[in-house]
């Protein structure tokens, strides 16, 4: 009799476990400037702060991204229109998805955050000086709501790791965020190995960040993002001394003054932004013929004028939103192959970004991030 009572305990025990999900686990982790942050986990309702934030996003779950996205920022069918039909084709249900303006310039509605009842509202670190100031964080906690920072940015370099390993430990996915850590590294590592046994000559590289994107002359980066990429990929680059911080902007005389052996110009399909204009549009399924014509055309303004790296077709264009996401190996390949390509022959960025696409991402991959002068 006790046997059978035992076993129907047991059994009920079983009926509801697989009727009722696993109750959440309350954990406490550090986010990416070091707060301590409560939070139930597995997270089931998340509010991107960014809609480019279903990058890593996707890359932590492959089958459907969107599963738990609950509300996120407008920027990625303006910032990156590709890549935002290619996940609306998949999931259509995300065009009803509740968006947000950006908490920097003060449009981030909180109440209809809170009224979306989210388990963690999603930040970029470059929000957090106005997330502060308007006490937004103080707001969220009084009715429960944590906010995490990430960052793939301000210093991706330093931060995409730890980020991965936080959404890894929101979405109970960690072993998911160290597959991709290690293949992230090892992708780094086939272009830093080579250049330390070889130790070739750096050439000066200028980054423009968005050339074409205004008629203003130039935007770059500093020691970091795009900056950063270039050093690891053997590079020395040209606004490291004079941009203090990740982004700023040099005068067209310091570029012809430092005559770079190769320019590099970030691109994106931007006609939601600045219709028709000058940008070079590379990205997901490109034109890349007409991307290679914009980009030649940038060659002709009065910053580039005389320039070695015009003159030797060392002029290249790559995807912007590499400098949001933890996608970045991929352009560190691509740029070590274009500063070094005897070096670098049998590197093949495309098909290290093939095999980010079947292992961890929800979309097939098509070319069209990375253009060149010297491209036929």
């Amino acid at each position: 009799m006790r046997m059978t009572l035992r076993i129907a305990a047991v059994s009920v025990g079983m009926l509801m476990s697989a009727a009722w999900p696993a109750l959440a686990d309350t954990i406490t982790l550090k986010d990416v400037t070091g707060r301590d942050v409560k939070v139930d986990v597995p997270v089931k309702h998340i509010i991107l702060g960014e809609g480019r934030q279903i990058y890593f996003l996707a890359a932590l779950d492959k089958t459907n991204p969107f599963e738990h996205v609950v509300g996120w920022r407008d920027d990625l069918p303006k910032a990156d229109p590709e890549t935002y039909g290619a996940y609306l084709a998949k999931y259509p249900e995300i065009a009803k998805l509740p968006t947000f303006g950006g908490m920097k310039d003060g449009t981030f509605d909180i109440e209809q955050a809170v009224a979306l009842k989210p388990d963690v509202i999603l930040m970029n670190v470059d929000a957090k000086t106005a997330t502060e100031e308007a006490g937004y964080i103080e707001k969220l906690g009084k009715v429960g709501i944590p906010l995490v920072y990430v960052d793939f940015r301000e210093k991706p370099m330093e931060n995409t790791e730890p980020s991965m390993r936080v959404m890894g430990k929101l979405m109970a996915k960690e072993q998911v965020a160290e597959d991709f850590i290690s293949f992230r590294a090892d992708s780094i590592k086939r272009v830093t190995d080579v250049l330390a046994k070889d130790n070739p000559p750096k050439p000066v590289v200028f980054v423009e960040r968005a050339g074409g994107y205004s008629d203003d002359c130039c935007m770059s980066f500093g020691n970091e993002n795009f900056g950063k990429m270039v050093e690891i990929a053997g590079g020395n680059n040209m606004a490291k001394g004079i941009i203090p911080g990740t982004f700023g902007t040099v005068n067209p005389e310091q570029i012809i003054a430092s005559n770079p052996d190769q320019i590099i110009v970030t691109g994106g399909m931007w006609d939601a932004y600045v219709p028709g204009g000058k940008w070079v549009g590379v990205g997901y399924g490109a034109d890349l013929k007409e991307a290679r014509r914009k980009l030649e055309g940038l060659t002709e303004r009065p910053a580039f004028t005389g320039v070695k790296a015009v003159k030797d077709g060392n002029v290249h264009a790559i995807w912007h939103q590499f400098y949001n996401n933890p996608y970045q190996f991929v352009a560190i390949q691509e740029i070590a192959k274009w500063l070094h390509p005897d070096l670098f022959q049998d590197l093949d960025p495309e098909a290290t970004f093939k095999e980010l696409h079947a292992r961890f991402l929800p979309l097939d991959y098509k070319p069209g991030y990375f253009v060149s002068l010297k491209d036929n």
